[in-house]
């Protein structure tokens, strides 16, 4: 299987490819973010997330690649977001 590793925290995705990669996920925008990470809770976003638009989360997201739940998997089929290993068994298997 042939794959290209991007870094997200040294070369996060523009605010179009985190669009289409969201869009075409069939997941909440929500769920893209790191939630345990420092900067999420530094920046106070359980707050923020909960009345910022499509499009301020996007801007939020793409701002700093450590904000991006990783590993987020992308391929034309499906996306994954985060380790699990039972979705990565019943996906690429």
């Amino acid at each position: 299987m042939n794959f290209e590793e991007i870094d997200l925290v040294d070369t996060p995705p523009t605010k179009e490819e985190m669009k289409k990669i969201y869009e075409e996920s069939g997941h909440e925008l929500k769920k893209f973010f790191n939630t345990s990470g420092v900067k999420y809770r530094e920046l106070g976003l359980k707050e923020v997330l909960k009345t910022a638009s499509e499009d301020e989360m996007l801007e939020i997201l793409v701002s700093d690649g450590k904000l991006i739940k990783r590993p987020l998997l992308v391929d034309n089929k499906k996306v994954l977001i985060g380790f699990k290993e039972n979705e990565y068994k019943e996906n690429l298997l």
